[in-house]
């Protein structure tokens, strides 16, 4: 099979190259111009340039494929308001759902978040029947996602295109150039975080999505959203793994909820004035008091999801990170 997948090189993207050519599908990716993360050095794939803003050049990119992985987004959460995230994320996808119709792919899969979902308890947590409540928080990030899979999901209800969402939670794992979720263990690692909050979420290593997402070419049900969870961790638990996982030491002081509210929203205040991104915005400090818990049952059970314990998620992104210059303030 010949597969486009767009967002190639980021966390997810580059994992989801290499389960692609491990699966032997001839693999193009969509780059944007004048981006290198360099994850995919060396790969066999064939290499389109374009921004998926741009119409012409999406349709170009999947003329002659079978199937469609759309993994491009921007996840910026600063400003929490910004047309930018919300162009990107929704006409975006609108573009390449275009394409791909027009095209008459097979199937196509598209990366959304698991945040379309209301979470739940340890005891009770959510999954692909709840509702979504991200609206709350005031993110276009959440919103825009939300959007966009809605999209994705009415040409599927219309039989207009064979697509799936693969809802990942947070991910940890190798490749993650910008950094994204391996920022929060550079800090770790360097004694930068003071404490943790009262709140935890469900992590993922994010091979195990890129598994889900490549084997959503053949398995699942169009129509359908599939969560891509693991381990439903408090953040005292994950700091305590992943410290030990590191060989640091683990941040040993609970930080109120009323603490964090207060500092995000200071801030956040101070990053209006400045225009420079806050440490912590009060919609991060907001979400990091909450629980945000999920089941992935669904996804294991049609999409043949593995599950890797998350101290191999973190081992091997420490890894990467560190042979690649991100620590000890080498990059």
């Amino acid at each position: 099979m010949r597969v486009l997948i767009t967002g190639p090189d980021g966390l997810l993207g580059s994992a989801i190259v290499r389960c692609l050519i491990e699966d032997g599908h001839d693999t193009r990716v969509l780059v944007q111009p004048d981006r290198d993360s360099g994850t995919l050095s060396g790969l066999p794939v064939e290499t389109c340039v374009g921004d998926i803003l741009d119409a012409t050049a999406v349709r170009d990119a999947v003329r002659g494929v079978d199937a469609v992985i759309h993994a491009a987004a921007s996840t910026s959460i600063w400003p929490p308001r910004s047309p930018r995230v919300r162009e990107v994320n929704i006409e975006g996808t609108r573009n390449l759902l275009d394409a791909a119709e027009h095209a008459g792919i097979s199937r196509f899969v598209h990366i959304g978040t698991a945040n379309s979902f209301a979470p739940g308890s340890k005891e009770q947590p959510g999954d692909e029947r709840g509702s979504y409540v991200g609206a709350r928080y005031g993110l276009d990030y959440m919103d825009s996602k939300y959007e966009a899979q809605k999209l994705v999901l009415a040409r599927a209800s219309d039989g207009r295109l064979p697509a799936l969402t693969v809802n990942p939670t947070f991910m940890i794992g190798p490749y993650d150039a910008t950094p994204s979720s391996g920022t929060m263990l550079i800090r770790l690692c360097q004694g930068r975080i003071p404490g943790y909050t009262s709140g935890g979420k469900s992590w993922i290593d994010s091979r195990d999505v890129a598994r889900a997402a490549c084997n959503a070419l053949t398995l699942g049900r169009t129509g359908e959203s599939y969560i891509a969870g693991n381990e439903n961790l408090s953040y005292r638990e994950f700091f305590e793994k992943a410290a030990a996982v590191m060989g640091v030491q683990a941040p040993a002081r609970a930080i109120p909820r009323s603490v964090s509210l207060i500092i995000g929203t200071l801030a956040s205040g101070v990053s209006s004035l400045t225009r420079k991104p806050p440490l912590i915005s009060r919609a991060v400090a907001r979400l990091g008091t909450e629980d945000h818990y999920y089941s992935a049952a669904k996804a294991r059970r049609e999409l043949a999801m593995p599950t890797t314990p998350v101290e191999r998620a973190v081992e091997d992104c420490f890894a990467w990170l560190r042979d690649h210059g991100y620590l000890e303030g080498e990059r």
